[in-house]
């Protein structure tokens, strides 16, 4: 079973605030899961061949073209129009602080 102080931790992580019954709940409901996903590490899988997908379809989505957003007029139009900008980056207030 993982330990309240891990799950005070996760919950600083994730920037959430617990009460002590809502720590007791997730402790156990985190254990549980954590249990499962070890139950599932145990299964026997060596001579099974894995799946990818098994309706046969295949991606009708074009495919990806890697091109510099900034060698278009509409990219270097689009980053002009934001509040701050600088070397052709959006500029924007820091979201996460150090503590």
């Amino acid at each position: 079973m993982i330990s309240k102080d891990e799950v005070k931790h996760i919950a600083e992580l994730a920037r959430i605030k617990l009460t002590e019954s809502q720590i007791e709940k997730y402790q156990k409901e985190l254990s549980g899961i954590l249990d499962f996903v070890g139950k599932l590490s145990e299964v026997k899988t060596e001579n099974i061949q894995p799946i990818r997908q098994i309706t046969g379809l295949e991606s009708v989505f074009r495919k990806d073209k890697d091109r510099d957003l900034l060698d278009q007029k509409s990219g270097r139009d689009l980053i002009k129009q934001a509040p701050e900008h600088k070397e052709g980056y959006v500029m924007v207030p820091e979201v996460l602080k150090g503590k």
